[in-house]
């Protein structure tokens, strides 16, 4: 159970698209063992022929800088612009990719992605409008294709070299940056007309801060960034955009309807497996790193209001709900403080149940009512004075950190599921306390 990452719908709204998304740890790992030695077969003389280690290869030489540093160097930014953009790799970046790497990417050096880059960039400062052309033909970012661009802001969930030259670069203007996925050639655009279909008069209100909870059926179409990625449902890669839109429209209607139910529709129609079978809502603050259309709309319904927003993975029916009711296991009096720090260590014991489980077979056939007796028993160990690594060692299903006794640090900013981060922050050193998350309760206790 990797708590440290905010899982919700893993399709559907996290960013993810191949160019700009953030980096998550095990994209950071990805390759780590292809320097590693081996040794060759033995010779074709016989069997007990020693094997003769090979040298490993060389480091490849170090990417060639070519940022646009005069317009990085500026210190006037946009707070909120978008960009269309090319992406354009290396072989030696294939680690990252694990395994996606786009076939033309695969085969070039470094040196050919570089003069690439620099002449796509020549192209389109002699000629600005020949931006979709040049992403549909040269960027090996699947979302480029579509002619739709990204919106950034300040708190987008991209890489920080792909925002810095975005929120640095004049209407129409163009420059070049070097991510850990390649060169991208990044044109800011005029910000694109609104869809007809989207809630507009929602989307033009000023948004909460949140948190807020929604409910969403996701319903895509063969030509999303997602579908063109490999990564839509099945239904979605056979259905165009016109057919869509009609599917959109009428689960739109049924949602707004006097007593519908949105976990029905959700089971009948979503494609964002995260939620379709469970009814699942999702907590939205604007810190939550969604795509940035789905949050837009989630932060400016009201209780009860359902709206319509595109997104690179299709069209999202979303409608807003009241918070749910706290667990009877949660601490709802520390959960009720404001925060006592804005840096906290914390152990934790994650313990599931039949409905809401990780992936530890303890907790999948473990009853409510026995999790509710270790719960409380294990509380009790801890305010008594138990040490919580062992308790960990025994009982934990987090495998991230109860074997280890790892502790986690804990930030505002900290990519951590919201409810973990809440009851985190209110702690006082030392100090036990009960959340549940999606994946089950959580017994924390702050340690710095």
């Amino acid at each position: 159970m990797q708590h440290h990452r905010h899982i919700i719908a893993a399709l559907v709204l996290a960013t993810g698209l191949a160019g700009c998304q953030k980096a998550t740890p095990d994209k950071q790992a990805a390759g780590s063992a292809a320097g590693s030695a081996h040794t060759t077969p033995a010779t074709a003389g016989g069997s007990n022929a020693p094997t003769t280690p090979t040298p490993p290869a060389p480091p490849p030489a170090p990417a060639k800088d070519i940022d646009s540093k005069d317009i990085l160097a500026r210190t006037e930014t946009a707070p909120h612009v978008y960009v269309k953009h090319v992406l354009i790799g290396w072989k030696d970046l294939a680690g990252i990719y694990q395994g996606h790497m786009d076939p033309r990417a695969a085969q070039r050096s470094n040196e050919d992605a570089a003069k690439l880059a620099q002449d796509v960039l020549a192209k389109l400062k002699a000629a600005p409008d020949q931006i979709d052309q040049l992403s549909k033909e040269q960027s090996e970012d699947p979302g480029s294709a579509t002619g739709d661009p990204y919106e950034v802001k300040a708190d987008s969930q991209f890489v920080p070299e792909f925002k810095n030259l975005s929120v640095r670069l004049k209407e129409k203007e163009a420059g070049i940056v070097k991510t850990q996925f390649g060169y991208h050639v990044i044109e800011r655009v005029a910000p694109p007309p609104p869809d007809p279909l989207e809630s507009n008069d929602i989307l033009a209100r000023q948004p909460e801060a949140g948190p807020v909870h929604v409910q969403h059926v996701l319903i895509g179409w063969k030509d999303t960034p997602a579908a063109k990625a490999g990564r839509a449902d099945p239904k979605a890669k056979d259905r165009d955009k016109a057919a869509a839109d009609k599917l959109a429209k009428d689960v739109f209607e049924k949602a707004k309807a006097k007593g519908s139910d949105m976990a029905k529709l959700m089971k009948e129609f979503s494609e964002d497996p995260g939620s379709r079978e469970n009814g699942k809502d999702y907590e939205v603050a604007a810190d939550t790193p969604f795509v940035e259309t789905f949050k837009n709309l989630a932060l400016r319904l009201k209780v009860g209001e359902v709206g319509m927003v595109k997104s690179p993975f299709g069209w999202h029916v979303i409608k807003r709900i009241a918070p749910p009711p706290p667990d009877s296991l949660e601490s709802a009096d520390i959960l009720k403080r404001e925060p006592t720090t804005k840096s906290a260590k914390v152990k934790h014991i994650l313990l599931g149940w039949a409905d809401v489980h990780a992936e530890d077979e303890r907790g999948k056939k473990r009853t409510r009512a026995e999790l509710e007796k270790l719960v409380k028993d294990t509380v009790a160990k801890l305010k008594k004075g138990d040490k919580i690594e062992p308790l960990m060692s025994e009982l934990s299903e987090d495998p991230g950190s109860s074997k280890d006794g790892k502790s986690y640090d804990v930030t505002p900013e900290a990519g951590l599921v919201p409810p973990f981060k809440a009851l985190s922050l209110r702690l006082k050193v030392g100090e036990v306390g009960v959340v549940k998350t999606d994946f089950g309760i959580h017994i924390i206790q702050r340690t710095e």
